[in-house]
Parts: structure tokens; C-alpha cells; sequence
């Protein structure tokens, strides 16, 4: 084990130990008051109170106790969760991040639904900066509903070529400047219907590659380099939500389909058409919902023309990067991508403070212009849950992944990665 894997293992097993103890000191309360019920009441459930942590710091350093109750609720003032933290990923190394988010509710009425800003700017020791703004509002009665994916990333990052029969022998590695907007406005049609439109925009700029070190060509040469590239052009949006929390879902589902059409007169380099099917499942394993069975499917596909280099389906690159825990960002890259997930979330202190899950996942993606699938390629891992904020329900969710040919590494988010 070398000596950065070691100090890892190391802060992990420190997190797990101090929060072990919280868990502990919040458990036996419980138990001595178990211990005091008559026979006729010893099987009541005791409910132990959620707590973030706030609350830890606050019971470490004997503050006041935070008087903030548990979930948002209709009506009330937004909930920030601000979190500036050290990071360690695959495709950034080392990394300075300020997590945040602002969740609120936009209507009074009971069964209004909850919108959600995050804003998580990065920079890391590989010179990479990124700036991504996401939103998902509802307005007017929650009668639309606002979803944006705004970001500005300065991005050294290697490609591995076409297809996932590809070897890390192929790496080659590449910089570009890239502006994405993606926004869409939809209307709702039932409580978990929505359609819409939407306008698109990727451009990349200052494109470059170093090649491969064998001194062959490159998969990112042969299809077509370029120094920059636009693809533009409008979109339709159809969604089915029946999620209660989208920053941490315990049950129901969330289903997007979108049709990309790229056009040259608005602005793309080359028509091209894309489908993107995106579909998640919460099933909860409890009445507390303390243990969640999740699953998650990611199908894009190019339907027609032929996109930039860059805008290809590709690993780590939807909406939230989160596709292929396990591999590097850009890994695999291809005409069409096919990526399936599932994961089990629990608790493991009873207040909620800790957590943990277990993933495995798997994709394959055809070469391109082919169509044809290739090579299933496998990820699994394990991580942990922090909860920040027991009022939206933020955590900071840290991850280890392990991939083929012995790719591993951290992967960090505010929020569960699907």
C-alpha cells in the first residue's frame, strides 16, 4: 500500500471512529430508557432525533443546541448548506471546492415541491477550474419548473479514444476551455407530468491534444480536430418526478427524456440530433426509510449527423458528472452509451449524522461512427455519508470506486451522486 493510499485509509478510518462515538453516545440514552418501560411497552420504537453536523459540533464544544427541526416544510425560509472542503478525484487530483446549496419551497400549499440551487466552484492542482451553477425551480404555483445546468470550466483532462475497448495505452491528453447552458423551462401537466423546451449550448475553445506516446494517431485526430467547436440548438424535455427530496431521495422516481437538435443556423457547427434517457428508483426497505435501494439507468445515444469530438456521450460527462465511479472522466466515448447503476444507502448512526452505501455499476459505448456496443466494463465501491444539513437532508457524500485495469479513486459530492 503506497503512502497516499495509506494517509486515505487513514482519514477514513478517523471519520468512521468519530462518528462511531457520536453514534454511540446517542444510543445508549435510548437503551437506559428501554431499560426503565414496563414489559407491556418495551417493544415502543424509540425514535432517536435526526441531527446534522451542526449538532455534533455543537455537543463537541458545548454550544447551544441548534433549535432548527428536521425537514423544510412549505411556507418556511430557505435552507443554505455551505461546505468548503479538500477534495480527490480521478480526473482532478487534488482539488479546493465550496460546496453549497439553497433549497426552498416557492409555494405554501402542502403538496408544493421542492426547488433546489447549487453552486460548487473548483479548482484543482491540476490547473483546472470549474464553475457550474444548477437549478431546478418551480414557479408560479409550481406550475413550471426552471432546470438549468450553467458552467465555465478551464480543463486539462486526457481522452482514452473511441469506444470502451479501449486501453489506458491509448491515453492522450488534451486541454480546452468549455462554456455549457443548458436551460430549459417545462409546464406541468399533472403533479408528475411536466413538458417543455429548452435552448442548448457547448462550446469548446483553445482545443488541444498532445498525442499519443507511441507517436501514432490519435482516435481525437482521425474524427476530426478541431481548436474549437459549437454545437447549439434547441430541445425538448419530458419528465416524470415523483421524488419528495431531490438532494437526497428515500422513494419514488425521476424520468427525463430530451431530444437535442443541434442546428447550424442558430449557431451549431453541424446538424446533429441526440437522445438522452435519464431514469432513477428509490425503493425504501423500512418504514424510517433508513435503508434505500436505488437504481439508475443513463441511455444516450447520437441519433444522427455527427457532434464535435468533445460532445460525445462519454463517461463522467451528464448533467451532475457522476456516470462511472470507479474511472477517470472521459474514459470511454462514443456514438452511444449505455450505463446502469444501483446502489444501497443506509444509515449507520441512528440519529442520521453517518451513513454509508454500496454501488456497483457498468457501461459500454460503441466507437462512432458505430453504433455497435462494445465491451461491458465494471465499477463497484463503497462510501460514506455525512449529513450537513437535516433540514434539506444535504450530505457530503465520499466515495472509493474501483474500475477495470485497476483504475480506483475518490469521488466527492454535495448530495447523493443520482
Amino acid at each position: 500500500m503506497n503512502s497516499i493510499l495509506r494517509k486515505r485509509c487513514i482519514l477514513f478510518l478517523c471519520l468512521f471512529a468519530v462518528f462511531s462515538g457520536q453514534a454511540n453516545a446517542q444510543s445508549k440514552q435510548p437503551r437506559q430508557i428501554a431499560e426503565n418501560l414496563s414489559s407491556d411497552s418495551s417493544k415502543t420504537e424509540i425514535r432517536v432525533p435526526q441531527a446534522d453536523l451542526v449538532d455534533v459540533l455543537h455537543k463537541w464544544f458545548k454550544l447551544t443546541p441548534s433549535t432548527k427541526s428536521t425537514d423544510i416544510k412549505p411556507g418556511e425560509k430557505p435552507v443554505f448548506t455551505l461546505f468548503p472542503a479538500l477534495g480527490y478525484t480521478l480526473q482532478t487530483s487534488y482539488a479546493a471546492i465550496l460546496s453549497s446549496n439553497l433549497v426552498f419551497y416557492t409555494s405554501n400549499t402542502v403538496d408544493s415541491r421542492l426547488s433546489v440551487l447549487n453552486v460548487s466552484p473548483t479548482y484543482s492542482v491540476n490547473k483546472q477550474f470549474i464553475f457550474p451553477v444548477l437549478l431546478n425551480i418551480w414557479l408560479q404555483g409550481d406550475k413550471y419548473n426552471l432546470i438549468g445546468d450553467w458552467r465555465y470550466m478551464k480543463y486539462p483532462q486526457s481522452t482514452f479514444g473511441l469506444g470502451s475497448n479501449s486501453t489506458l495505452a491509448t491515453e492522450n491528453p488534451m486541454d480546452f476551455n468549455y462554456l455549457r447552458i443548458y436551460q430549459y423551462l417545462t409546464r406541468k401537466i399533472s403533479r408528475k407530468f411536466t413538458a417543455g423546451l429548452g435552448y442548448t449550448l457547448d462550446y469548446h475553445w483553445n482545443v488541444s491534444e498532445a498525442g499519443l506516446s507511441t507517436g501514432t494517431v490519435s482516435d481525437y485526430a482521425k474524427y476530426g480536430a478541431s481548436p474549437h467547436s459549437t454545437s447549439t440548438g434547441i430541445a425538448i424535455m419530458l419528465s416524470h418526478d415523483s421524488r419528495q427530496n431531490p438532494v437526497n431521495p428515500k422513494q419514488g422516481d425521476n424520468v427525463q427524456l430530451i431530444l437535442r437538435n443541434n442546428l447550424q443556423f442558430l449557431g451549431s457547427d453541424r446538424n446533429w440530433q441526440s437522445l438522452l434517457v435519464n431514469a432513477a428508483k428509490y425503493i425504501p426497505l423500512n418504514k424510517r426509510k433508513t435503508q434505500t435501494l436505488a437504481f439508475w439507468n443513463y441511455y444516450w445515444i447520437v441519433l444522427n449527423g455527427q457532434p464535435p469530438y468533445l460532445d460525445l456521450p462519454a463517461t463522467g460527462w451528464d448533467n451532475s458528472y457522476n456516470t462511472g465511479r470507479g474511472f477517470i472522466q472521459g474514459r470511454y466515448r462514443g456514438n452511444v452509451m449505455l450505463y446502469l447503476e444501483s446502489e444501497y444507502r443506509f444509515d449507520i448512526t441512528r440519529n442520521g449524522v453517518l451513513g454509508g452505501v454500496l454501488f456497483s455499476n457498468i457501461e459500454t459505448v460503441s466507437s462512432a461512427p458505430s453504433r455497435k456496443l462494445e465491451q461491458l466494463q465494471p465499477g463497484y465501491g463503497l462510501g460514506l455519508r455525512i449529513k450537513l444539513n437535516k433540514k434539506s437532508n444535504t450530505n457530503l457524500a465520499v466515495d472509493y470506486g474501483f474500475g477495470t485495469s485497476g483504475m480506483r479513486g475518490f469521488f466527492v459530492n454535495l448530495g447523493e451522486v443520482f
